[in-house]
C-alpha cells in the first residue's frame, strides 16, 4: 500500500509540473489580457483528488500589478482549463486558484536581514577589540 501511495505523489507531482509548464506557456503566449503583467508560474500544487490545483504565481512589479495580474488570471481561468485538456490528453481539467508567490521576496528579506545582523555583529565584536 505504502509503494502504491509513492507511485501516486509520483504521477501527481509529474502533473503538477505539465499543468505547470502549460500553464505558464499559455500566460505568456496565448493571454492578451492587459491586466496580466510580467507573471512566471512557480508551482502546481495538485489536491489529494486531482480535482483542484493551486497555482503559485510571481509578478515582477509592485503590489497593485500583481492585483491586477490576479484579476486577468481569474477571469482566463476557464480559458486555461478548457486548452490544457487537449494539451496534456486529460479528460478533465482541475480547477484552478490562482495565488501570489511570494517565497522569493520572503527569501530576499530574510537574506537582507541576516546581512545586516552579520555585519552589525562584526562591528560590535571590532569595537570590543578596540576596548580591550
Amino acid at each position: 500500500m505504502n509503494v502504491e501511495r509513492r507511485g501516486v505523489q509520483h504521477h501527481r507531482g509529474r502533473l503538477g509540473e505539465a499543468l505547470r509548464e502549460e500553464i505558464e506557456t499559455l500566460v505568456e503566449g496565448e493571454l492578451a489580457d492587459p491586466r496580466i503583467g510580467l507573471v512566471r508560474v512557480t508551482a502546481v500544487k495538485l489536491s489529494e483528488d486531482g480535482r483542484s490545483a493551486h497555482v503559485l504565481v510571481e509578478v515582477d512589479g509592485d503590489q497593485r500589478e500583481a492585483e491586477r495580474s490576479l484579476e486577468g488570471l481569474l477571469a482566463a481561468k476557464e480559458y486555461i482549463r478548457h486548452e490544457l485538456v487537449p494539451r496534456l490528453g486529460m479528460r478533465r481539467a482541475p480547477d484552478l486558484f490562482f495565488r501570489l508567490d511570494r517565497s522569493e521576496r520572503e527569501r530576499a528579506r530574510v537574506e537582507e536581514l541576516l546581512a545586516r545582523a552579520k555585519k552589525r555583529s562584526k562591528s560590535i565584536a571590532a569595537a570590543n577589540r578596540k576596548k580591550a
